[in-house]
């Protein structure tokens, strides 16, 4: 009682200063201003710390370097924004000493709120990765599990070595040989199969039929049955047979070997392509489809692992991109549609002109078609303009997520070399 007639002292972190009452009264809301209506001992040191009476000190255990703003609001009736302060943190100081932000000053209410977005807009940015990067501790703790199974296994320590030396290049020297031997089969039926497809190494036979050239055909039956040990090696040697046929890097194993066993046993009952009509052409495509073992070096790169991780998760940026292309090919297309529709040049129709516009947007530029007029000529510049600036917008943060993922597999390949050397 009697503090309306007094000048009362305040005690911030050991920053003391005299405040007069009349200053305080004008803001009656903050914690300050609710002082002076204190009347016990109870209702005091609920707003304050600790409080001397014969010397009218209240103290407060809070930042003292904040409350020189604060002080400067009770003088001024303006608050500015303390730069070096977080801006959330600065959010809860005021809202501690009962300011509210209505009270800042137009030269710092715009800078606030912009930094208070942008702290936002970060948080909703790391959450859009759906928490893919953040997750490493808790595959790491996955794979510590997956390991202590083999405790329970019959000679569960050779087959978690064999395992490791497997799945895990940097494991051990084995285990950098077993990955190079594995690179180089893939390579070796890579080139295989596109030394198959040129005439100068292809055998007809009396009926017509393309024979594979003996050396290459035995190459191939090496690279499968290579193929074949190591799909099979990781099925039994895995600790959890389940989580096996649910890694993309097991089903392109899978995918790779398949078409070879399919073509074979399609070839052993039913005869040759020649004879199986439709059959046939499903055939071919099978065969076709080995070109999908170069995947498999997606094993024994981090940069693939982590390029697949990247596209599995930029499906935003991805889906906006596709988004933006497909306006602008509809939009350009069209424009070169009216522009060029009297010239016989292909833009006939505006389906004939999305193949153009697709071209031109992803500044690919065939020149298979092109336009001649000059009406046409300027809607091909601002498609070829516009197709740059489209995708060059998604690039940084893709490249950003592509950053976080490959630092992620790299922790994840050190935990799993740390787990099998600590064991």
């Amino acid at each position: 009682p009697g503090f309306e007639e007094d000048v009362i002292n305040i005690n911030v972190g050991g920053l003391r200063r005299r405040l007069s009452s009349s200053a305080l009264s004008k803001f009656p809301d903050t914690r300050l201003g609710r002082l002076l209506s204190c009347d016990s001992e109870e209702s005091i040191l609920q707003l304050c710390d600790d409080y001397d009476v014969s010397a009218r000190e209240f103290y407060f255990d809070r930042n003292p370097g904040f409350f020189l703003y604060v002080l400067h609001f009770y003088q001024t009736g303006k608050l500015h924004v303390m730069e070096e302060l977080c801006v959330f943190s600065f959010c809860q100081e005021i809202e501690y000493w009962g300011i509210n932000e209505f009270f800042l000053d137009s030269c710092c209410s715009y800078r606030y709120h912009e930094r208070k977005l942008e702290s936002r807009h970060h948080n909703w940015d790391e959450e859009s990765e759906v928490s893919s990067v953040d997750t490493s501790p808790d595959e790491i703790s996955d794979i510590n599990h997956d390991l202590l199974r083999y405790s329970t296994l019959r000679c569960g320590n050779l087959r978690k070595r064999l395992w490791l030396t497997m799945e895990n290049p940097g494991y051990s020297i084995p285990s950098k040989l077993f990955s190079f031997v594995s690179i180089s089969v893939v390579l070796v039926s890579i080139a295989t199969m596109c030394i198959h497809s040129m005439p100068e190494y292809q055998e007809v036979d009396e009926n017509g039929n393309v024979l594979d050239e003996p050396v290459l055909h035995k190459l191939e039956y090496f690279c499968i049955s290579w193929f074949t040990f190591e799909v099979s090696s990781r099925l039994l040697l895995s600790p959890n047979p389940r989580k096996f046929f649910k890694h993309p890097l097991n089903l392109i194993d899978i995918v790779s070997v398949l078409p070879f066993y399919f073509t074979l046993l399609v070839d052993v009952t039913m005869g040759s392509d020649s004879e199986l009509g439709n059959l046939g052409k499903v055939v071919q495509v099978f065969r076709l489809m080995r070109i999908f073992r170069v995947l498999k070096l997606a094993r024994h790169s981090t940069g693939l692992r982590s390029l697949g991780a990247t596209l599995k998760h930029s499906y935003r940026e991805v889906g906006i991109l596709l988004l933006y292309l497909a306006v602008g090919v509809s939009v350009f297309s069209g424009v070169a549609y009216t522009a060029e529709k009297e010239e016989d040049v292909g833009f006939d129709t505006i389906p004939a002109c999305w193949w153009w516009g697709t071209v031109s947007m992803t500044t690919v530029g065939y020149g298979d078609v092109v336009p001649v007029t000059v009406a046409g000529k300027l809607a091909a510049s601002g498609c070829i303009l516009g197709g740059i600036l489209v995708v060059a917008l998604p690039i940084t943060i893709i490249f950003n997520k592509f950053s976080h993922f490959y630092r992620k597999q790299k922790a994840l390949e050190a935990a799993v070399r740390n787990s099998g050397k600590k064991d």
